[in-house]
């Protein structure tokens, strides 16, 4: 299969529906496989679940340097209750945008690595040369990366992990990690006529829920994460209105910085809580940081300025992505966030991308690919 340009390969993954739950990412999977493989990629296709494949790609590897990797996502957030302006699977183009469902988040990244990787090697052979992961199940807390890294064994090495998220092309170097705990109260059942003979665990979840509230972390200012936060998102409890109720639940949703520990987190909680309360770990994610004195972190900085990107400095951002499974993975190698959709469009009704900065990743991912394996940066086969 040839290579298709930039915008058509875009349209085109915006029309599989990846909506997850359930997902589905078996047939783009199949597809961008498709298209990686005949251009001389080598690729697999690990399974998550029941038609749901994370796809990993290789060409041009060699023992003279790590490769760049370059990671996505293929799933999407639901379309939410609001109406669409335009077909949300067609990828409808407006002017310099391109509209759907992950045309931010993150379609228009994974469409701009595959462009870029392909193309990379029409003149040349990349020194180190190109991975590219590509994952299933990421919007709920990254478990398609968590699954991959514990059930795959042949990553190799990275000398730089680029996550095609929606940044703008603004390269970020790290991010907040994420503790999601689900919290359970338990009570006894009584006659709402009768609550001397119920335990409430409404009350119990309400009680923990204010000292949430008032929770301190104890910890200074991260210099480039800032400070942690806490949030509750979401509680559920009782049967009917003429019961005590016996059961509630809530959830938790911490962002962490790296003066935060998550099991001490986790500890406090429970002392605040005493009996009233258990927990249940759903996510648990580092924070990614990669020093902005980085020889690759420069080179990267100096090939957007190059491209016309805007505003290049240390930054940080408040979501997180699967670089926190990665960076770990690949033992601390250089992690960058970088994608051409726009991060307030994310998960919103009508998202769309411009194309401009469609086509300024690509080529902002090409160089990377050819010009960060040089041999001045000083990367001769391992993780810097």
């Amino acid at each position: 299969m040839a290579l298709s340009d930039i915008v058509k390969l875009t349209q085109k993954l915006i029309t599989f529906n990846t909506i997850n739950p359930p997902g589905n990412e078996s047939d783009i999977a199949l597809f961008v496989g498709k298209l990686l493989s005949g251009n001389g990629f080598s690729v697999e296709y690990p399974v998550f679940a029941e038609n749901r494949l994370h796809l990993i790609a290789e060409k041009g590897l060699s023992k003279l340097a790590p490769p760049v990797v370059l990671s996505g996502h293929f799933d999407t957030v639901p379309l939410g209750a609001k109406k669409w302006e335009l077909n949300p699977l067609a990828g409808d183009i407006s002017g310099d945008k391109i509209y759907g469902r992950g045309s931010s988040d993150m379609k228009s990244g994974v469409a701009a690595m595959i462009h870029a990787a392909i193309s990379s090697f029409e003149n040349a052979n990349p020194l180190g040369g190109v991975r590219l992961i590509f994952t299933a199940a990421e919007e709920l807390g990254c478990q398609g990366a968590v699954q991959l890294a514990e059930t795959y064994s042949n990553f190799g090495e990275a000398r730089v992990i680029i996550i095609g998220e929606p940044t703008s092309n603004i390269p970020a170097i790290g991010h907040k990690g994420a503790l999601y705990l689900n919290a359970f109260a338990t009570g006894i059942t009584a006659h709402s006529s009768m609550p001397e003979l119920g335990e409430n665990a409404i009350y119990k979840a309400a009680r923990a829920i204010r000292k949430i509230e008032k929770f301190s972390f104890g910890v200074e200012m991260d210099s480039l994460l800032g400070f942690p936060t806490v949030n509750v998102g979401k509680m559920k409890g009782g049967m009917n209105i003429n019961s005590v109720p016996d059961y509630a639940e809530f959830t938790i949703d911490i962002r962490s910085t790296g003066k935060v520990v998550h099991k001490e987190v986790i500890a406090k909680l429970n002392k605040d809580f005493g009996d009233d309360i258990k927990l249940e770990t759903l996510v648990d994610l580092k924070p990614v940081r990669t020093d902005e004195s980085d020889p690759i972190v420069q080179k990267v900085y100096a090939i957007c300025q190059e491209e016309g990107v805007k505003g290049v400095s240390p930054k940080s951002l408040p979501y997180m992505t699967d670089g926190s499974v990665l960076q770990s993975l690949y033992n601390g190698a250089p992690t960058i966030i970088l994608g051409p959709g726009q991060a307030e469009m994310a998960h919103q009704t009508d998202e769309f991308c411009y194309i401009q900065n469609i086509n300024q990743a690509v080529n902002i991912y090409k160089k990377i690919i050819l010009k960060t394996g040089e041999k001045n940066d000083g990367l001769s086969g391992k993780n810097n």
